[in-house]
C-alpha cells in the first residue's frame, strides 16, 4: 500500500454536478455548427458600430434560457 504524500491531499476533485451534466448532454444534442452557420448567414454585417456578441455564445444562452 502507498502512502499519500500532502499535495495529494490537497488536490481538487471536481464534482459532477447537474449543471455540468445538464451542459454536457446540450453539447451532446444540439447540432451547433449547422445552426450557427444558418444563423450567421442572416446576421447583419460587421462594417460599422458596436461589436456584436459571437453568434454560438448568444444561441447557447437563448437556448439555456427555454
Amino acid at each position: 500500500m502507498k502512502q499519500m504524500s500532502l499535495t495529494t491531499g490537497f488536490m481538487k476533485k471536481s464534482k459532477r454536478t447537474c449543471k455540468l451534466e445538464f451542459l454536457k448532454e446540450m453539447d451532446l444534442v444540439a447540432p451547433w455548427h449547422e445552426l450557427v452557420t444558418l444563423i450567421e448567414s442572416h446576421s447583419p454585417p460587421k462594417d460599422t458600430g458596436r461589436p456584436a456578441f459571437a453568434v454560438e455564445s448568444m444561441l447557447r444562452i437563448h437556448l439555456l434560457l427555454q
